[in-house]
């Protein structure tokens, strides 16, 4: 199973499990859809979108860690 970590870019993050787009969406992250995504970090999006890097990390964490126990 991938762990997504802060440093990780966004483009990457969605190539482990696509879902992880409704996560970055439902933050209000619609940079998923433009060209930042190939090179921003998680860190640096939520840096510019006041969020909590950890909390954002921990969820993505915890829906790839449940769709791996789906097999």
């Amino acid at each position: 199973m991938a762990i997504v970590t802060k440093e990780m870019i966004i483009a990457d993050v969605l190539k482990i499990d696509e879902g992880t787009g409704a996560i970055f969406l439902g933050k209000g992250m619609r940079c998923i859809h433009c060209p930042s995504a190939a090179g921003e970090s998680i860190e640096d999006a939520c840096a510019v979108h006041g969020m909590d890097v950890d909390e954002l990390v921990g969820e993505l964490n915890a829906y790839i860690g449940s769709q791996a126990a789906k097999g």
